[in-house]
């Protein structure tokens, strides 16, 4: 009888066990896809280092897919490898600086009408594979304030196209832009170039990652 009793006992403490890891609950997996704003977010003090500290990690967990240079073409080429076939719950879209960026000089940006469409088009397959998708505009090219700086008019379109795709496809907008040119006229009372938010006109000082951050950090939660 007590050899009964104790098979009986170890299949049901084996049977708990498998219910209790049946039962636990996964993490909610959430990818930030982007240029080299989004690589540097994963450094110390970067902007996904930050959040890392600041989410709960055994419910959540943040991956950086960043690649210097990228333009929102490029994120269209590695969405499977870098995105999909890593099945996230949610994936922050952060692309836009490199496509106004580089009209300057070489000329390689992305004009506006096909940023549009590979952006709709990156929508598109995050969304059939499952996944949350919440849009950012990109940030500053440059911080000086009330559109002083060189390709803010360009910015500005991009932005407003981000948020009309957005608004199109019923999907959460975390405005960075807003909230960068927010912080400029606030905190840039000398009207600099760089040094507020950013080490270089572009990526992002520690002020400038606390504040993506701060703004991003709703959307997971």
């Amino acid at each position: 009888m007590d050899k009964y009793l104790k098979s009986g006992s170890l299949i049901a403490a084996i049977a708990i066990l498998f219910l209790s890891i049946a039962m636990k609950p996964k993490h909610k997996k959430v990818i930030f896809f982007g240029d080299s704003i989004t690589q540097q977010g994963m450094k110390a003090n970067g902007y996904i280092s930050l959040l890392k500290k600041t989410v709960d990690s055994t419910k959540f967990e943040l991956i950086g897919a960043g690649i210097g240079g990228n333009k929102v073409y490029d994120l269209y080429l590695r969405l499977e490898d870098d995105v999909l076939n890593k099945k996230p719950d949610l994936v922050f879209i952060y692309v836009g600086i490199n496509d106004v960026w580089h009209k300057l000089g070489a000329r390689t940006g992305t004009d506006y009408d096909k940023y549009l469409k590979f952006y709709q088009a990156l929508i598109n397959k995050i969304q059939a594979n499952g996944s949350k998708v919440v849009l950012c505009t990109p940030t500053v090219i440059g911080e000086k304030k009330n559109d002083a700086n060189e390709v803010d008019a360009d910015l500005n379109k991009y932005a407003a196209g981000v948020r009309e795709l957005a608004v199109k496809n019923n999907l959460p907008l975390c405005d960075l832009r807003k909230a960068f040119t927010a912080y400029e006229v606030a905190n840039n009372s000398e009207d600099k170039e760089k040094g507020v938010l950013t080490v270089d006109k572009v990526h992002l000082n520690d002020i400038g990652n606390q504040l993506v951050a701060d703004t991003m950090l709703p959307f997971i939660k």
